[in-house]
């Protein structure tokens, strides 16, 4: 059992292109919103996920930088790579910190400046994110990627085309409620079926895009809550990461994403709950396959159903397993390295009650997945509301 780390504090930016401004004064806006909320709480450490950092805007030693930059100059301040679950790795990380007691107050930043290079760039930097030997080298990229994923998926379960429409449907729907989201809009089934072939049968509305973002959480134990703290308390009930194989054909099989599995298994054990008793489920939707992969690894579908709960609008904020409650990466826009900390600013919305129109009735547990590469890496965190 973890001892008692709360999330105290929240903060984020609007997810989207941000041209104009840099890496860092991203990070200094989320984090300031976020030590806003708790102004008393002085941080002993800040924890930084971020993939593309020194890849495309050429800066490393993040810690030093953003230390600085957020007036937080002297803190412990490490920065942890680890591709798409960076933000999950670094939450992990900042847990463990309390929990430990080797740190009373961490800031947790997620962040990521991907309009720092031009679209090529980007392109070849997201493909560190798989095996640079025997599948990026070779060409495979992470779309072409998740189009061999899908096809052995609607082969092998006999899944008929169009069957993940109901993922993007569901994260604009729920993604014109946020006010940070990239894609405030919804879209129709007609826009799904239109969308342009990005490597088939992935569409452009499986695809979630690739933005800047910056989103920190302030994590600290209860007994550091300020006498006069007025929001709900919210605890974290479990946090684990799990590693599989890097490249897809170094497993057994493709369609068992094991890490998942695994973390999945050991949240809902250390948190003492079971799937049915989770309120919603903040999965990585980077691909809308990996959604339906993500809801069968993780026990709340059988392999090869997964697809189906975006079918009988189980996964809508009123329904039996509601995801990317505020757009997901798929409508809020995916910030690579940040994806996992924006999950636990949006659960923790949602364990507040201030998810406005996509608020999920009553929600008192959160789940929270986040992916590097197809379940490479998996960073699983399970939120409760006190």
């Amino acid at each position: 059992m973890l001892e008692d780390v709360v999330i105290a504090g929240i903060g984020q930016i609007q997810v989207g292109e941000h041209w104009e401004t840099s890496l860092r004064s991203h990070a200094a806006r989320a984090i300031l919103a976020a030590r806003s909320e708790v102004p008393s709480l002085q941080p002993d450490m800040l924890v930084i996920g971020n993939m593309l950092g020194s890849t495309i805007s050429h800066q490393a030693n993040l810690g030093a930088l953003v230390a600085d930059w957020a007036n937080l100059s002297g803190v412990d301040a490490p920065t942890v790579e680890a591709s798409g679950a960076s933000g999950g790795a670094a939450l992990r990380l900042g847990v463990m910190a309390v929990s430990s007691r080797q740190a009373d107050v961490v800031v947790v930043l997620g962040v990521e400046k991907i309009t720092d290079s031009v679209q090529t760039g980007q392109d070849r930097a997201l493909t560190q994110m798989m095996d640079t030997d025997y599948e990026a080298m070779p060409g495979l990229t992470p779309s072409g990627q998740a189009g061999l994923v899908m096809n052995r998926y609607m082969a092998q379960y006999q899944v008929p085309a169009g069957a993940f429409a109901g993922f993007a449907v569901n994260a604009h729907a729920n993604g014109a409620h946020n006010p940070n989201a990239m894609f405030r809009k919804p879209i129709t089934r007609q826009r799904y079926d239109e969308a342009e072939v990005v490597a088939p049968p992935v569409n452009q509305m499986d695809v979630a895009p690739a933005a800047d973002g910056a989103a920190a959480v302030i994590l600290t134990r209860r007994e550091w809550l300020p006498a006069d703290y007025a929001m709900p308390v919210v605890r974290v009930a479990a946090s684990n990461l799990v590693t599989d194989s890097l490249a897809l054909h170094d497993r057994s099989d493709p369609m068992l994403f094991q890490a998942a599995r695994l973390s999945s298994e050991r949240a809902f054990r250390q948190a003492g709950i079971s799937p049915a008793e989770v309120d919603l489920f903040e999965l990585d939707d980077a691909y809308s396959i990996y959604a339906a992969l993500q809801l069968e690894a993780a026990g709340f579908a059988a392999a090869g159903q997964g697809w189906l709960l975006a079918q009988d609008g189980s996964i809508i904020p009123r329904g039996r397993v509601p995801i990317c409650t505020l757009g997901g990466s798929k409508a809020r826009g995916n910030p690579i390295g940040a994806v996992g900390v924006y999950q636990a600013v949006e659960a923790v919305l949602q364990l507040r009650g201030k998810a406005g129109g996509s608020q999920v009735p009553e929600a008192r547990v959160a789940m929270l997945q986040n992916w590097g590469g197809p379940a490479s890496t998996v960073a699983t965190h399970i939120l409760m509301r006190e």
